[in-house]
């Protein structure tokens, strides 16, 4: 997925904008792994039957990255 196709299939209201923008702060996470959380996210949503993605689905998207983190740095 492109920057362009995320944005268009991965929107995110103010809760889960900011609840992401914490999540990059907390973390020190970059650029490329909010994409990253998003396509997973979307990905949970989807696989959910889900037409929007909610914060559950952001939240384990979230927790894999950190869990991906601590295990390699």
């Amino acid at each position: 997925m492109t920057h362009a196709q995320i944005r268009q299939h991965c929107p995110l209201d103010s809760t889960l904008g900011d609840l992401l923008q914490q999540a990059m702060e907390q973390l020190h996470l970059s650029a490329r792994a909010y994409d990253r959380i998003l396509k997973v996210a979307r990905t949970f949503a989807d696989l959910a039957g889900a037409e929007r993605m909610a914060a559950p689905h952001l939240l384990e998207a979230i927790q894999y990255r950190s869990l991906d983190r601590t295990l390699f740095y």
